[in-house]
């Protein structure tokens, strides 16, 4: 939000499934952010934004951040890292 800006703002609580589609769309936004960040630093911003709605994503389904935490590390033993570059291309 922009608190401390000196501006008027609106808002509203929202719950359930508006919650949950206002999410998804700050989501898009987010990552559309991210994908026109000009450097490092603000590109850096936009991936802590991602992660902050992607943990609210996360509490709506009953996960809390560490869990969501584990659930990842378990995939990458699984499955490998992406951060290592690893992509599966195709399984049969």
């Amino acid at each position: 939000m922009l608190l401390g800006s000196g501006l008027k703002t609106v808002s509203k609580t929202l719950v359930g499934k508006e919650l949950q589609a206002a999410l998804r769309a700050k989501l898009d936004e987010e990552l559309a952010e991210y994908d026109a960040a000009v450097d490092d630093d603000q590109a850096a911003g936009e991936l802590a934004d991602l992660l902050e709605v992607i943990i609210a994503l996360a509490r709506q389904r009953g996960y809390d951040e560490e869990a969501i935490g584990r659930m990842r590390e378990a995939k990458t033993l699984e499955h490998g890292a992406f951060g290592m570059g690893y992509f599966l291309i195709k399984a049969e």
